[in-house]
């Protein structure tokens, strides 16, 4: 109880202040010393292992206070991990993205007194967390302040995000001979390589960037994420010389891309526009038709809508396209009543609840699950945007506010069991204590006699020592004795008896018993002080019993009297930290919810443009089929007037006025183009309504 108490308050007072594999790194490096001798701080590593940074850090930093606060610290099992837990308190600030807080733990560490290796590992965890914060210029100050001896674990890691900060800050000299010093290090493969061929291209070197970016496009791997790499390089590089009037080359790059990467869409597409830019719309439409099948909610599929029919029309195959165009249009149509419908759940609260279900967040692919779910269209057009970093820092943020404000309800609820079991304990002890109290009092003055009685012996014998006393020690016959002699003596005297032979007898006996006494003071003064050693082993005895009970009966007071102020005060800070987490959850969600209706806002908007140049295009082409048909129809009859007039007997046969002829077709094709032009009108006008 008093555990958790500490913990609460801990938590509430410094209110204001993510993987299994990175947990799993931070447990392994926290131990690096040795074996573990603190079970607080493995009890902060386990659930750093779990992902549960916070419990973690809220373990972790009570441990800490704990330890800064006693006496004597080196006596306490911490001492022996100090350095690692402060060290890992760092980092699970980090990885719960409190980069304030982590910063100022790792400044601690870095002006400390503490081993080269470590002081450096330090500086590049610091150099890390500013770059995360994207503040390039502090991250290069703080990664300059690095040298002597890295440690071995971060031996590559420290170059790859030195290289990373030149990049940024515009030294792309030094990142290049930084990346290619690593470009072969396994554990970075292809991102080393990739950020190398970055660095070329902005400095300038387009022809060496161009090649790195190929030998990046042609690594061979297992992994998924060089494979990713790998796409990604070759998708780069194709629309890179698409852009400079080369689509011949970067129809070769493009198709590199695997066809079920997340790369594949936005290859299709390219490869298509390289084949049209080369005039090869047929060839074109081979990725276009392939990515035209694909879910149509991805930016390429719906720009690709409109590129196969611009391919089928560019071939003179009009009637296809204008078909094309049409379907293009009720998939536009059917796609803006989703995404209207996608806001209006959105704004009804759907998005945010479905984001943090506890189900999603214990399955690894939740982003891909949330795509989904029935009830929350939304999800379906937002995995995009989703898996963005801004997007996802701002839902962390929201999963954490959520996860505190259920911590502290839960918090809430066990100061009420709290509550409850201290008035059980009280119901319990308050008939009792009474009747103990007065044994207790009774019991008390027995032993502070007893103790002043053997204070005083101990005084006697000490002085003994000093001046001896025989007659303190005679025993109790032998003091009856003396004092009946003593009696004796007395009435004599005032009988006034003279008998010599009377006197010397009691003069005799009295001799004897003196005798007695001081011949054997010695061995008595002896036997006295062992006495007293066993009287004080029995009073030590009494002392630990009756220290025991002492403690028993503040242990039994204490376990239900004193905790109505610390309880009231703990659940007023849960009540304002309660409150300010609903405020900060309601304007992050609110956050959350702009930033997804303004992406569905700009879906709606291009699919929109989408619609405008279908309609006139699907118009053009109609009118274009329409008008390659009334060629195609003159032509059938120019060839029925020629093949009459060669015929035999031609001149025998009624004169026909081509005229009448022509006024005939002429009216034929024009019904037909009417016909044509009030289909288009028609399906203008329902797609208007739609």
């Amino acid at each position: 109880m008093r555990s958790l108490l500490v913990v609460l308050f801990f938590v509430l007072a410094t209110g204001n202040g993510v993987t299994a594999f990175a947990a799993e790194k931070i447990s392994r490096e926290a131990l690096s010393s040795g074996e573990l001798k603190d079970l607080y701080f493995g009890e902060a590593l386990f659930y750093a292992y779990q992902g549960e940074y916070f419990e973690a850090i809220s373990r972790l930093d009570t441990e800490l206070i704990q330890y800064y606060g006693l006496d004597e610290p080196d006596l306490n099992s911490l001492y022996y991990h100090i350095d690692n837990a402060e060290f890992s308190v760092g980092d699970f600030e980090l990885y719960y993205r409190m980069h304030d807080r982590a910063g100022r733990a790792i400044k601690a560490v870095i002006e400390g007194n503490v081993e080269e290796k470590v002081r450096n590992e330090a500086i590049y965890r610091l150099a890390k967390i500013y770059y995360q914060k994207q503040q390039p210029l502090n991250a290069l100050h703080t990664i300059e302040k690095l040298a002597g001896e890295t440690p071995e674990k971060i031996q590559y890691e420290e170059p790859f995000l030195r290289a990373q900060i030149y990049i940024e800050t515009g030294k792309f000299s030094d990142a290049i001979n930084l990346l290619k010093n690593i470009e072969k290090e396994e554990s970075l493969q292809g991102y080393s390589g990739y950020n190398l061929g970055v660095a070329m291209f902005q400095s300038g070197n387009e022809q060496d960037g161009i090649l790195q970016l190929d030998k990046v496009g042609q690594i061979k791997s297992s992994d998924e994420r060089v494979q990713a790499m790998r796409d990604k390089a070759n998708l780069v590089l194709g629309f890179r010389l698409l852009e400079a009037g080369q689509p011949a080359k970067a129809k070769q790059y493009l198709q590199r891309v695997r066809l079920a990467g997340p790369f594949s869409n936005k290859a299709l597409l390219g490869t298509g526009w390289a084949a049209a830019a080369n005039g090869e719309y047929d060839r074109a439409l081979v990725p276009w038709t392939m990515l035209a099948k694909r879910n149509i909610t991805d930016r390429s599929v719906q720009e690709v809508l409109l590129g196969v029919p611009y391919a089928y029309g560019k071939l003179d195959i009009y009637g296809k396209a204008a078909i094309l165009y049409g379907q293009a249009l009720e998939s536009y149509s059917n796609e803006i009543e989703r995404l209207d419908a996608s806001i209006a759940s959105i704004r009804q609260g759907k998005f945010l609840k479905a984001v943090i279900r506890e189900e999603l967040k214990k399955d690894k692919l939740w982003l891909v699950h949330l795509r989904e779910l029935p009830e929350t269209p939304e999800t379906y057009y937002l995995t995009e945007m989703m898996a963005s970093h801004d997007f996802q820092e701002s839902l962390k943020n929201y999963f954490d506010l959520a996860e505190l404000e259920k911590k502290l309800e839960e918090w809430g609820r066990y100061l009420g069991a709290y509550e409850e079991v201290i008035k059980i304990r009280g119901a319990y002890y308050e008939p009792l204590l009474p009747e103990i109290e007065t044994q207790f009092r009774a019991l008390d003055s027995k032993m502070k006699l007893r103790i002043e009685q053997r204070d005083k012996l101990d005084k006697r014998l000490k002085k003994m020592l000093i001046s001896p006393r025989p007659d303190f020690l005679a025993t109790a016959d032998e003091r009856i004795i003396l004092q009946r002699i003593a009696e004796l003596e007395s009435k004599l005297k005032e009988q006034g008896v003279v008998d010599e032979k009377t006197l010397h007898r009691v003069a005799r006996l009295k001799g004897v018993t003196t005798w007695n006494i001081n011949i054997e003071y010695h061995d008595r003064f002896t036997q006295a002080v062992e006495h007293l050693a066993e009287l004080d082993e029995h009073v030590e005895r009494l002392k630990e019993i009756y220290n025991s009970f002492v403690r028993t009966r503040q242990a039994a007071t204490q376990s239900y009297k004193g905790y109505e102020k610390g309880l009231t005060r703990l659940r007023i800070k849960i009540r304002d930290a309660l409150g300010k987490v609903k405020v900060l959850m309601a304007r992050q969600g609110h956050m959350i919810e702009v930033m997804a209706i303004n992406e569905l806002e700009q879906r709606r908007q291009r699919l929109e443009e989408y619609q405008v140049k279908a309609r006139f295009a699907m118009a053009e082409s109609y009118d274009r089929a329409t008008k390659a048909k009334q060629e195609q129809q003159k032509l059938k009859d120019a060839e029925r007037v020629k093949q009459q007039s060669q015929a035999p007997g031609a001149e025998q046969s009624p004169a026909v006025n081509p005229g009448q002829t022509s006024d005939k077709n002429s009216a034929k094709d024009t019904g037909q183009a009417e016909q044509a032009a009030q289909q288009v009108q028609e399906q203008q006008e329902t797609s208007v309504a739609q």
